[in-house]
């Protein structure tokens, strides 16, 4: 097979697509047949060893995918050869096989491509738990998502309409707030033309947010926490700004408001029942036309680089596809 490969730690420039040995499964594996992978910031990080979770060299990054079942292991009573599946690894994806462990395989819905299958869990997921579980966002309040042109970002926009909150969308680009409203955004705000606390002052008649959606981190976690509204709640979900913002934490003792941890993967292997109702939901929504995955390209492996690199410039509206058969 060939795989997107991480020789040594840096920018995306330094990955390389080489053959590597086809993939045998263990007891309780499957190996995957990968049609499509997503591309997500967790990539960015792990192929510079910023993440939390450190492969050894060399490894192909890449955590989310679809595909097909080529084979299994001999416990394996869930999934079979042919099955569709969609897979969560930590890494390995960017190749044309990657070994999953086959209980947390998802199978594919029929109407689902696999393009679609590898872009929509663990965003939605991710926007799911943070603001049906962490935050119990309720219908009429105020949501305030950060960089919310990204793939996490437009599915909290899109969670939060379906919720029925008023969805108040901030991003650096009048193309990127665009796509938001696109995706059912109420208000919008450019942070890079706008006093992002003015704004939401005016937006908010005074009162504040009540759930701010932050996947971004950098300077503006400081004045979206200082817009909150009294019992708001601040959902710390990533950092794709690269900076960790140091919060003063009198802040949150004077609006009253909670600042709250996503970790979706941990959650998700920790209470696997409550996700897979998570999941559930998600689908039937999708079903419904309630939500609406926002592909902004699909890229072969020799490509990958590229892809990874679109998003760590954070150039990109919606999620990146890498496809490794192609």
């Amino acid at each position: 097979m060939k795989a997107l490969l991480c020789k040594s730690f840096g920018p995306p420039e330094n990955l390389v697509v080489e053959d590597a040995p086809d993939l045998t499964p263990g007891d309780n594996d499957a190996i995957v047949r990968v049609h499509a992978a997503g591309v997500n910031f967790p990539d960015v990080l792990i192929i510079q060893n910023k993440y939390q979770f450190k492969p050894e060299l060399p490894f192909s990054a890449g955590g989310e995918c679809s595909g097909v079942v080529e084979s299994v292991g001999a416990k394996v009573k869930n999934v079979k050869p042919g099955d569709k599946v969609i897979a969560f690894t930590g890494w390995g994806a960017f190749a044309q096989q990657v070994r999953a462990d086959s209980r947390a395989l998802i199978p594919m819905p029929p109407e689902m491509d696999f393009v679609t299958g590898a872009s929509f869990v663990m965003t939605y997921a991710t926007s799911y738990h943070a603001l049906k579980d962490r935050a119990a966002l309720k219908s009429g309040e105020t949501l305030l998502v950060l960089g919310a042109s990204g793939g996490v970002g437009l599915a909290a926009i899109e969670i939060g309409k379906a919720l029925g909150a008023r969805v108040i969308a901030a991003a650096s680009t009048a193309e990127k707030l665009a796509v938001c409203k696109d995706h059912g955004a109420d208000e919008l705000i450019n942070y890079n033309g706008e006093d992002l606390k003015a704004r939401l002052k005016e937006l908010t008649g005074g009162k504040g947010v009540d759930v701010v959606y932050d996947p971004v981190g950098g300077d503006y976690s400081e004045p979206a926490l200082r817009s909150m509204a009294w019992r708001g709640r601040f959902l710390v979900i990533g950092f794709a700004n690269g900076e960790i913002p140091k919060i003063p934490l009198n802040l949150a003792l004077l609006k009253g408001c909670a600042i709250v941890g996503v970790f979706w993967g941990d959650y998700a292997k920790r209470e696997p029942m409550n996700n897979l109702m998570d999941l559930r939901a998600l689908l039937g929504w999708l079903k419904d036309g309630k939500l609406r995955p926002h592909i902004a390209g699909t890229y072969p492996l020799e490509r990958g680089a590229e892809a990874i690199r679109q998003l760590m410039d954070r150039k990109v509206s919606g999620k990146l596809v890498i496809t490794p058969q192609e």
